[in-house]
């Protein structure tokens, strides 16, 4: 804990978040500033989640291999298998001795993504998203590798894998993490502005930088005998001194994105600095504001930024409602009617939301989840084949302990 001055107010500032960074600031004269408020506030909606398993450590992200099992990656760096409701105590993969060794408490590196190929069944691919120790200035380095699944169901050996992409970090938070396969086939990566605070990353802060691949969502064909091709679609191929790989950019902290298995439209949830958080909806090419604006408001200068060329996010909420903001999936599943089409996340203090749409405009309302325990942190979600949504959650403020669940969300 420690002090700060906002505004020239004196605020506490507390930051205790698994797989993302944000700032509460709690002062006694800052006014927040509101959201414009909804036309009509959306109801109200209560479900229920059904257990579906316990004691992982610091889950982050799942996959579904189509055979009814489930895979976990925990953050510290194993790939747990839950088979018919139980959570198998020999790991998928175990890639520790790939990785940096995390910290028990507060911690944002690790093993925190994982995707399967889109043609899965036929070639076993998977990938990874994980932190890994590096040389020189850089804090760690985060790696995207490919691994194919053995036909000895007793697991995989870490070094059989093909490195895709490295990235060199310059701090230990602000990693992005997350992997997805569009419907294009082509993989997405999201990374964060390099950590620290503000995106202190030359004149401009990394996440408007087009020179690299901090601050970006990326998008790249792992189908080659290359580590990666660069698809010719992507919108900055051929531009001089931009990276070719990024598909969009302006992020602070891309945590968690999803793509809508109906419409096929990417949303991101990303992280804010001290007072606001956002959910974006991605698009070619785009710029997301960050250093500039922090949701629509100005940050770095902190009036009269140039907004012209920023896609503004469809919500955002302040530091009074949350503090880090966890992308989850839209509901395309059958099992909770009420949810469907509506954009299901979280904050990491435990608060659930979704979001419809209106018109133009996207409402956000709240969702009150039954029979769970308090105080949980949401540190993830997943999506499986049939589009039913779970919820990844851990008691501690990082990993710790196997105090780590996995929850799915059913009817009420």
């Amino acid at each position: 804990m420690k002090q700060l001055f906002t505004n020239n107010k004196k605020c506490i500032a507390f930051c205790s978040i698994t797989g993302m960074s944000a700032i509460m600031l709690i002062c006694s004269s800052y006014v927040f500033p509101e959201s414009k408020p909804n036309i009509v506030d959306p109801p109200l909606i209560t479900v229920k989640v059904q257990p579906i398993s316990s004691n992982l450590q610091s889950p982050t992200a799942l996959a579904f291999p189509g055979n009814g099992d489930i895979w976990v990656t925990e953050q510290p760096g194993k790939i747990r298998v839950v088979k018919n409701g139980k959570l198998l105590d020999e790991p998928l993969l175990d890639l520790r001795s790939k990785m940096l060794k995390v910290n028990k408490g507060y911690e944002e590196r690790g093993l925190l993504g994982i995707c399967l190929h889109p043609q899965f069944k036929s070639n076993k691919k998977f990938y990874v998203f994980y932190s890994a120790n590096t040389t020189g200035k850089f804090n760690h380095k985060d790696v995207i590798a490919e691994y194919k699944l053995s036909s000895n169901s007793s697991g995989i050996d870490p070094n059989s894998g093909r490195v895709i992409l490295e990235q060199d970090k310059p701090d230990g938070n602000h990693d992005g993490g997350c992997i997805q396969f569009g419907r294009d086939g082509y993989l997405y990566i999201s990374f964060g502005d390099g950590g620290g605070q503000g995106d202190k990353h030359g004149e401009i802060g990394n996440g408007q930088n087009l020179s690299n691949l901090l601050g970006k969502i990326l998008r790249i064909d792992v189908n080659s005998t290359t580590p990666y091709n660069i698809p010719k679609s992507n919108p900055f191929v051929g531009k001089k001194d931009v990276a070719p790989e990024i598909w969009a950019y302006g992020f602070r902290n891309p945590y968690r994105f999803s793509f809508d298995k109906a419409s096929g439209q990417l949303f991101a949830g990303d992280v804010g600095q001290d007072l606001w958080e956002e959910v974006d909806i991605v698009i070619k090419g785009a710029n997301y504001g960050w250093r500039l604006t922090e949701g629509t408001h100005c940050y770095n200068p902190a009036t009269g930024c140039d907004i012209k060329e920023i896609t503004m996010p469809i919500a955002e909420y302040s530091h009074t409602e949350g503090v880090s903001v966890i992308g989850g999936y839209i509901y395309n599943g059958k099992q909770v009617p009420i949810l469907k089409s509506k954009y299901v996340f979280a904050d990491w203090v435990g608060k659930v939301f979704y979001l419809q749409k209106a018109a133009s405009k996207w409402q956000r309302g709240k969702i009150t989840f039954q029979n769970i325990p308090q105080n949980l942190k949401i540190i993830g979600f997943g999506e499986d084949p049939s589009g039913e949504v779970y919820v990844l959650t851990n008691s501690d403020t990082g990993p710790e302990n196997a105090n780590g669940s996995i929850y799915k969300i059913v009817k009420n």
